[in-house]
């Protein structure tokens, strides 16, 4: 059974009810024909009709509340409920849905600002991040070709608290979406003090915050990728390590990495690249890239219907 198949079958299990709020994009509309023919959800596509407006007008008075002290203006938060992706987030906090999908018409930065601020954060990771599930075909590294990638579209450069946090967001996610058993590599330009440098530093440290804060995680670093991912590589530049060249979740040091990354893997080895699947928020959240097709919009729903079982 391939990665996807594996997704879609595990989101039938217990469906979760998901809502999209980008009623007017044609790819949503097309996406939720599959999603119901095959039962991966219960999906409300969000439009201004559906919205009961007492409750629009209760979660633009809890919001300001929320934010007021932030220097945030009431007609400022009117303007963020006129579209529907805050509301979906604010449901979504109360309880009404499960989880939210969205950024085929919106960017990364608005539906990330919206999951953090309606969603608000996980006080146990600390820090909102994102991750993608890669599926590369025909590929022996990782899990049979899978991957998670982590951070590539939210934090520009973590600190290593940050990368920790991530870390352990990632592997936790590729775990129950997956049933991944996490092998962590945290990627740098370095081999275990082939070179030197801030960065090698920063990633040093992340490995050891991650391991206080989850001694029992496979995790290890500084690694080049050739060292994390090919065994035989792995022999030669760091033997005996405790990964092997068998990582399948790969943190990089930047979003510069990560971003340029997942990007070149999918167009390069026709991979398919599942989100930014948003993590260390209290619900489920996936956006979406613009470029998305109609299967990454079903199967970002079946990845988010999942996480909140």
């Amino acid at each position: 059974m391939n990665t996807i198949t594996q997704i879609r079958e595990k989101a039938k299990g217990k469906r979760k009810h998901i809502v999209l709020p980008e009623y007017d994009e044609p790819r949503t509309i097309e996406a939720v024909k599959i999603i119901e023919a095959e039962g991966l959800a219960q999906v409300t596509v969000l439009s201004p009709d559906k919205v009961n407006p007492l409750d629009n007008q209760r979660y633009i008075e809890q919001f300001y509340e929320d934010f007021k002290a932030k220097d945030m203006d009431l007609d400022a938060v009117k303007k963020y409920f006129s579209d529907t992706l805050y509301t979906a987030a604010m449901m979504t906090r109360e309880g009404k849905f499960d989880g939210f999908v969205a950024g085929a018409s919106h960017t990364t930065p608005d539906v990330a600002r919206a999951a953090i601020r309606c969603l608000g954060i996980d006080e146990r990771i600390t820090i909102a991040s994102s991750c993608f599930i890669m599926a590369v075909p025909h590929c022996i590294y990782g899990d049979h070709g899978t991957f998670v990638f982590a951070d590539c579209g939210i934090i520009p450069e973590p600190n290593p608290r940050q990368l920790a946090c991530i870390a352990v967001a990632a592997s936790e996610l590729g775990n129950k979406v997956l049933g991944l058993e996490p092998r962590i590599a945290f990627l740098s330009y370095s081999t275990k003090g082939s070179a030197k440098g801030k960065n090698v530093e920063k990633v040093l440290e992340a490995l050891s915050v991650v391991r206080e804060m989850a001694p029992n995680l496979l995790v290890d670093g500084e690694m080049q990728v050739d060292a994390a991912i090919v065994p035989e590589v792995a022999e030669i530049k760091y033997p005996n390590g405790p990964i092997g060249g068998r990582a399948n979740v790969l943190i990089f040091p930047n979003l510069e990495a990560g971003n340029i990354s997942y990007k070149l893997v999918e167009r390069l080895a026709k991979a398919r690249a599942l989100g930014p699947l948003l993590m260390g928020l209290t619900k489920p959240c996936s956006d979406l890239s613009r470029g998305c097709s109609i299967e990454d919009i079903v199967d970002c729903v079946a990845v988010t219907a999942i996480r909140a079982q």
